[in-house]
C-alpha cells in the first residue's frame, strides 16, 4: 500500500514500512507541508504517518476516499478529526508513554531556567557585556521547598511530580478527578483557583480540548502570586498567550518558561522582548532515544491497521471490537 510520511523521521519508520513491503511517498521538504501540498501529495495514499502540524478534519477526508489508516507522530491528536476518522473507519493512532520522561525533563529545564534567570544570565555572557559577580545580579527564586502546583495528572503531569521529591516540593494538582497516583506521591487534589492561588510554580499538563483552551487567561493569572513561575509543555492554546504577555510585562506574575504556543511557530507580538520568558522550540520530545521510540510506534500502529488489525495505541478503539 501507499504511504505518505509528512515529515523527515527517523530511519526506523520508513525502514520498517518499506520492510513490509509498503510503497511510501516523503515530503521534499524539510519544513511542515501547506494544506494544499497534503492533499496533492495524498491522492493515492492508503495510510498517513502525521505530524501534529498536519490538520486532517472532514473536508479533507471527504477528497481522499481512500484512506484506511493514519497514525500520528505524537501523543496528542487534536489535529485529527477523529469523530470523521470513525465514521468513515479510518483507523487513528498515535504515540502515548514514549516521551513521558523527555517531557517531564524540559519541563523541570524551564521550570530551572525560569526560577534562577539563566536565560537573561546566558545571553548578558554571549553579549560579552557580564562586567563580573555582583551581590544583586539576576536575584531568583529558590525553588526548594516551594510549593509547586500542576494542572493536569496524567503520565506527564504525575512524572514531573515525582521528580520534585528531590526538591522537597509540596505538590498540588488540578485534575478532572482524583489520581492515586498523585495521591501516593503526597500530592494534594485542589479546586484549580486554590491552585492557582498557593503554588510558587504552576505546570500544565492537559490536553488541548474545548474545556481547556484558554484555561488560563486574565482573571486566572490576577489571582496567582506575583512570585509565580508558570511552566507550559502542554499545548500553546492552553494559555491566552496575550494575556501572559500582558501579566508578564506587568509583573503580575515573576516568569514563565514555554515549550509550545498558541499560534506555533508564530509568537504573540511582544514575547519576544521579554527577558521573564524562557522560550524554547517545542523540544518537549527532542531525545534521540525518545524520537526512535515515536518512530517505532508509528510504524507498528500503520502496519498493524493496515493489516487489518487492532494498532497498539488506538485512539479510535472502537473500530476493533
Amino acid at each position: 500500500m501507499h504511504i505518505l510520511i509528512t515529515r523527515h523521521l527517523p530511519e526506523a519508520a520508513p525502514s520498517a514500512l518499506r520492510a513490509a513491503g509498503h510503497t511510501l511517498t516523503l515530503n521534499p521538504h524539510d519544513r511542515p507541508l501547506t494544506p494544499a501540498e497534503l492533499l496533492d501529495l495524498s491522492a493515492t495514499a492508503d495510510a498517513l504517518l502525521l505530524m501534529l502540524t498536519d490538520k486532517i478534519d472532514a473536508q479533507f477526508l471527504e477528497k481522499r476516499p481512500n484512506l484506511k489508516a493514519i497514525a500520528n507522530y505524537a501523543v496528542g491528536y487534536n489535529n485529527i478529526d477523529i469523530p470523521a476518522c470513525t465514521a468513515r473507519k479510518i483507523g487513528v493512532s498515535n504515540t502515548p508513554g514514549v516521551l513521558t520522561n523527555a517531557t517531564a525533563e524540559i519541563a523541570w529545564t524551564l521550570l530551572m531556567a525560569a526560577a534562577r534567570r539563566a536565560g537573561e544570565g546566558e545571553r548578558l555572557v554571549r553579549t560579552k557585556t557580564w562586567a563580573g559577580w555582583e551581590p544583586l545580579q539576576l536575584l531568583g527564586m529558590d525553588v526548594v521547598g516551594r510549593t509547586l502546583g500542576l494542572i493536569g495528572a496524567g503520565r506527564i503531569g504525575a512524572r514531573v511530580a515525582k521528580m520534585a521529591a528531590g526538591f522537597d516540593m509540596k505538590l498540588l494538582y488540578h485534575n478532572r478527578k482524583p489520581n492515586p497516583d498523585m495521591e501516593a506521591l503526597g500530592a494534594q487534589f485542589v479546586p484549580l483557583n486554590t491552585l492557582l492561588a498557593l503554588s510558587d510554580f504552576i505546570s500544565l499538563h492537559v490536553p488541548l480540548s474545548d474545556a481547556t483552551r484558554h484555561l488560563l487567561g486574565p482573571a486566572q493569572f490576577k489571582l496567582m502570586k506575583p512570585t509565580a513561575i508558570l511552566i507550559n509543555t502542554a499545548r500553546g492554546p492552553v494559555i491566552d498567550e496575550a494575556a501572559l504577555v500582558a501579566a508578564l510585562q506587568s509583573k503580575t506574575i515573576f516568569a514563565a518558561g514555554l515549550d509550545v504556543y498558541e499560534h506555533e511557530p508564530a509568537l504573540h507580538p511582544g514575547l519576544y522582548e521579554l527577558d521573564n520568558a524562557i522560550l524554547l522550540p517545542h523540544l518537549g520530545s527532542a531525545t534521540i532515544e525518545t524520537r526512535n521510540k515515536m518512530a517505532h510506534m508509528a510504524a507498528d500502529n500503520l502496519l498493524a491497521m493496515l493489516a487489518g488489525k487492532r494498532p497498539p495505541n488506538p485512539v479510535n478503539p472502537e473500530l476493533w471490537p
